[in-house]
């Protein structure tokens, strides 16, 4: 489902006004430059600015019932403005207050903020919005960036969602103020696919499923009478990878995010690990253990035949594609131990890319192209990042068991799933380039083998 942007009328009286004008284009304010404003790169491990952002609760024009969380427009404009305060918080980059902490706004203020008020309150920033409910029961939600000091708009977008998809208007806001502030592409409107798992640690159930970035609106995907392992999103979201294996039986499935449907790719009685898509979505990269050796395939997404890549003595395991579709990153213990190698996306040209002491495992190439992240077993298992030659090598975590990195859409934040000393219980986990910021993600049950797909239509 895609949401229906607006676009916003800037320097207007009132909301209203701006609403009306959802059926044609408005033309940028001429007191809005589009170079004005803060912007920069945060690429790099470099610590950010902490901005100030002052973020109040959206008003409306009318608090009516409405189906979305909160029941009226008025309660649902606080709910969203927590999740854009929640949103920028949990990044890293920024300094946020949210509507808990701050005053409430007018709706006419929305359009003409009170940009004193804000300067007495050290904000930067600000993000206002509204919330509208329509005749139809949808609702529009209204979002605006403001440069306090400024005193002027940076940027605006509007958004009319059904009341279930209301928290989608809310993390494309948050990816709105993102995106203008940092320079960087938006990753908040996302979906996360993950292995649920309960029961004891020898006898794990594990279940496909998935939720939003932040961890809400969760859902199983599989009942669990199969065990599921290692998820992927194809590059336009559509379609989930997986492996499942029943009664031993492994079985490389592709879910169908829209229809529900799973198409069989390829089964086999041999042991099969890491599915994993191609860029255009067209191939799917999976290993196989075959008399003792096991060896990377590549095969149609579709199905049909399985074309073999390496061919070594040992064990080879984890393809990843460059974002070209050009070379592949993989983990082979050939060496004698688990290392990183790097292949051509034909097989050829393979070359070991690892030798900073220690093993290397698990490695995916991030969706910018110039990092790879992956596990790096030396003592403790952590997160680690590398660039494509192995080179700039960087611990991002430091505990007992971490593993699976997967990336963002923006390549800004690594995702990975913890595992506690002991007990053998397993969490979602994050944290940005920096290594400083790390956060766990909320799970109904314990988690494994994240898996971040793009941004959403």
């Amino acid at each position: 489902m895609t949401l229906r942007f607006l676009v916003l009328a800037a320097g207007m009286a009132s909301i209203p006004a701006l609403v009306a004008a959802q059926q044609v284009a408005v033309p940028t304010s001429e007191a809005q430059p589009a170079d004005e404003g803060l912007t920069g790169s945060v690429s790099d491990e470099n610590e950010w600015q902490d901005l100030g952002i002052a973020i109040p609760a959206f008003p409306t024009n009318q608090s009516v019932a409405t189906e979305a969380t909160g029941g009226t427009t008025e309660a649902l404009g606080k709910n969203v403005a927590r999740v854009v305060f929640n949103d920028l918080k949990n990044n890293g980059l920024f300094k946020p207050l949210g509507p808990d902490q701050l005053p409430a706004v007018a709706f006419p203020q929305v359009a003409a903020p009170t940009f004193d008020t804000w300067r007495g309150r050290s904000a930067e920033m600000l993000v206002q919005g509204f919330v509208k409910a329509n005749p139809d029961g949808r609702l529009t939600v209204g979002c605006y960036l403001y440069d306090v000091a400024l005193g002027s708009e940076l940027a605006r977008q509007g958004y009319v969602v059904k009341p279930d998809e209301w928290r989608r208007a809310a993390h494309k806001c948050a990816d709105m103020v993102y995106s203008r502030l940092s320079g960087e592409s938006p990753f908040f409107d996302s979906k996360i696919a993950y292995i649920a798992e309960t029961g004891p640690k020898d006898r794990r159930r594990k279940q496909l499923a998935i939720m939003d970035s932040d961890g809400a609106n969760h859902r199983f995907i599989t009942n669990g009478q199969a065990t599921a392992l290692t998820p992927r999103y194809s590059p336009d979201y559509s379609r989930i990878v997986y492996l499942s294996y029943l009664n031993g039986a492994p079985r490389i499935y592709v879910y169908n995010v829209g229809t529900g449907q799973q198409t069989l790719v390829t089964s086999s009685t041999n042991p099969t690990f890491a599915p994993r898509w191609s860029p255009d979505g067209k191939y799917i990269l999976y290993s196989m253990a075959v008399a003792g050796n096991t060896d990377i395939y590549r095969v149609p997404a579709t199905g049909g035949a399985s074309t073999r890549l390496t061919d070594s003595p040992g064990i080879d395991v984890g393809g990843s594609y460059s974002p070209d579709g050009s070379k592949i990153v993989f983990e082979s213990d050939r060496s004698g131990g688990q290392q990183l190698y790097v292949m051509d996306a034909d097989g050829s040209n393979q070359k070991r890319i690892s030798f900073f002491g220690g093993r290397a495992a698990t490695p995916e190439w991030s969706p910018r192209g110039d990092q790879i992240a992956f596990t790096h077993m030396a003592g403790n298992f952590k997160i680690a990042v590398t660039d494509p030659y192995g080179k700039g090598m960087r611990s991002l975590t430091d505990s007992w068991q971490d593993e699976a990195p997967t990336w963002s859409p923006n390549g800004r934040i690594v995702q990975f799933f913890r595992t506690e000393r002991g007990s053998g219980k397993t969490g979602i986990w994050q944290v940005d380039l920096t290594g400083r910021n790390e956060r766990k993600l909320n799970t109904p049950v314990d988690g494994s083998d994240p898996a971040w797909g793009p941004v959403l239509p």
